[in-house]
């Protein structure tokens, strides 16, 4: 979502169109799959320069010193991440994972606590945390921080246009709501 925001607020993105939209994402993907070899080449970032690119967070620390970096972080409810990739294993066939929900929560709020102080002590990069939920419910102001953050002026009413709520199927239960 926030790739496409960030495209229709007038960015240039850094994707190959490798992975084309499927039933789990039918928006596409804005993904670049040399990302993924980041850790051994990162040859390719002097093509991403002022361009958005997404790079999931596994891979964040292996963003060479030699560039600065200002990273839109988003943050979604733990409970959804599991769920989505739990219906996206599914969808494909693939085995489902065997270890349980509760440690792969454990695993993933402590590799999102070690990002935080790891990006901390980054002299050349910033990094701005957006609530995922928050954009779903009202985009403008998460929009109106992302546009400080990156002092560009981002068209704001192009970038809400594409927040699609009828996306977000993976609801995190709260207050005994029952799922959607």
């Amino acid at each position: 979502m926030m790739m496409k925001m960030l495209v229709a607020g007038g960015l240039e993105s850094l994707t190959d169109n490798i992975r084309t939209p499927d039933e789990d994402n039918p928006e596409g993907y804005f993904e670049f799959e040399r990302v993924k070899q980041l850790k051994d080449d990162h040859s390719w970032l002097q093509d991403a320069r002022g361009k958005c690119v997404k790079i999931v967070s596994a891979f964040l620390k292996h963003l060479p010193q030699d560039f600065t970096y200002k990273i839109v972080f988003m943050r979604r409810n733990i409970e959804e991440v599991l769920a989505s990739q739990q219906q996206m294993l599914e969808r494909r066939g693939e085995s489902i994972n065997t270890i349980s929900d509760e440690k792969m929560r454990q695993a993933f709020q402590r590799h999102l606590k070690d990002l935080e102080f790891w990006s901390a002590a980054q002299p050349n990069i910033t990094l701005l945390d957006i609530n995922y939920n928050e954009v779903l419910a009202n985009p403008l102001p998460s929009i109106q921080m992302i546009r400080d953050f990156l002092k560009v002026e981002l068209d704001a009413d192009r970038m809400a246009g594409v927040v699609n709520k009828n996306l977000y199927r993976n609801r995190a239960r709260h207050n005994n709501e029952a799922p959607s």
